[in-house]
């Protein structure tokens, strides 16, 4: 089972980058949201500089990762199919299903952004932003902890941590307002 330990290494690797991708697009999007409104010529500037920049990020690191980290996943689970049994895989699979449709949504986002449809606002954004965090909490507990993970204790966690994430975003929302230049 030699092979096991260097798939296991590349699906971390492509899950690091992938939520690398996932992290920062988020951030990308805000900052095209909010050069959108800006005057010309910095409008048109910024927003074909940050296009530019979100499809780089994009289509050659959070899509290919994206793909490789699941491929490796799926290797993984045919070296381990035991792991299928085990209730802690099932609750990390829907995480996983739930990141899936966060990074389509992403997708269209991004998709939306490129023909210069803002839909949503740069606090929205911020907020939307968190998704990833809180799913990358959950499931890093779920595969250290496996069957010693306790659900009470991990759902009040998860309900605690986003709770502190969005009082974080009113506060620097509320530094930025005294002070946009933060």
């Amino acid at each position: 089972m030699e092979i096991y330990n260097y798939i296991k290494s590349l699906h971390l690797i492509f899950v690091v980058t992938w939520f690398a991708g996932l992290f920062y697009v988020p951030r990308l999007f805000i900052y095209h949201i909010e050069a959108s409104q800006k005057p010309s010529p910095d409008k048109e500037i910024l927003t074909s500089q940050l296009k530019l920049m979100t499809k780089r990020l994009w289509y050659i690191i959070t899509w290919p990762s994206a793909i490789l980290c699941t491929l490796f996943a799926i290797w993984l689970l045919w070296l381990m199919p035991a792991w299928l049994e085990q209730p802690w895989m099932h609750v990390k699979l829907g995480f996983v299903v739930l990141l899936i449709f966060y990074h389509l949504k992403c997708h269209q986002i991004f998709k939306q952004l490129q023909r210069d449809e803002v839909k949503y606002t740069s606090q929205f954004m911020r907020i939307w932003n968190e998704v990833a965090t809180l799913v990358l909490f959950a499931v890093t507990f779920l595969v250290i902890l496996k069957n010693a993970f306790n659900w009470i204790y991990g759902v009040i966690g998860i309900f605690v941590l986003a709770i502190l994430l969005m009082l974080g975003i009113r506060l620097y929302k509320r530094i930025r307002d005294k002070n946009p230049n933060a």
